[in-house]
Order: C-alpha cells, then structure tokens, then sequence
C-alpha cells in the first residue's frame, strides 16, 4: 500500500456538464459510485478513488492541460480499440488522430482522449498476463 494512490480530486468548471464522460468512463473502467454530494460525485475502485467536484473558484473557459496543473489521466485497459470506440459516443474525442495508437512511440499503444471541458485521459494497453 505504501505510495499507491489514494486518490484523484479533479474541480470542474460545471459538474452537471463533467458528469456525462467521466460517470460512463469511470463505470466502464469498473469504477462504481461511492459518495455523491451537492456539487460533486466519487468512483471507487479497490481502494483507489476519483473525485468530480465543481469548483468554488470558477474561471470561465475550458480545463487547459497544458499549463501548469493536472496534464492528464492514465489508465491501464484491456482492449484499447474498443473503449477508445466506446468513449467518441460518450464525449471523449480521439486526440493525436493522426499517429494513433502509437502517439506516444512505437512501442507504447493507447489512446489519448479528451472531453468537452478539455480534460484529457490516456487509455493504455495493459500488458498481457506473464505465464
């Protein structure tokens, strides 16, 4: 347990408008709802949780990961094509189309999404079991 995450508490600009993609992606990375409050919503996976919380220091305008701040979520997946499908119904738009799945190198297959707010998430191919 020492130094594993704990957890991810990301301030939105409109929880009502987060909601949609990152309820249907937390759930379908396993995830399932852990607490819900007036302005914010959690997902529990083992004992890692993420936390969507609307923030009380609104700035208008869309979450810029390339300032300084939170760049962007990785997740290890299963089947990267087709949650990567899965995601472009579901708010998430394919980021680095054009060197898609390989965006981050040769070796390294995974799909860089974003949604409507400008968060970004990695969906990374999960190696295959050893044995």
């Amino acid at each position: 347990m020492h130094g594993t995450l704990h957890h991810v508490e990301l301030w939105v600009d409109s929880l009502e408008a987060a909601l949609p993609s990152f309820a249907w992606l937390f759930g379908r990375l396993g995830y399932t709802g852990f607490q819900s409050w007036e302005g914010g919503r959690s997902w529990l996976l083992g004992q890692t949780y993420v936390v969507i919380e609307q923030s009380p220091e609104r700035v208008p305008g869309p979450h810029e990961r390339r300032r300084s701040g939170l760049n962007h979520l990785a997740f290890h997946v299963d089947d990267v094509d087709a949650l990567t499908k899965e995601a472009q119904e579901h708010g998430w738009r394919l980021l680095f189309a054009d060197r898609h799945p390989h965006a981050g190198g040769p070796a390294h297959y995974a799909a860089y999404l974003e949604n409507d707010a400008g968060f970004e998430v990695e969906l990374v191919r999960s190696a295959p079991a050893a044995g």
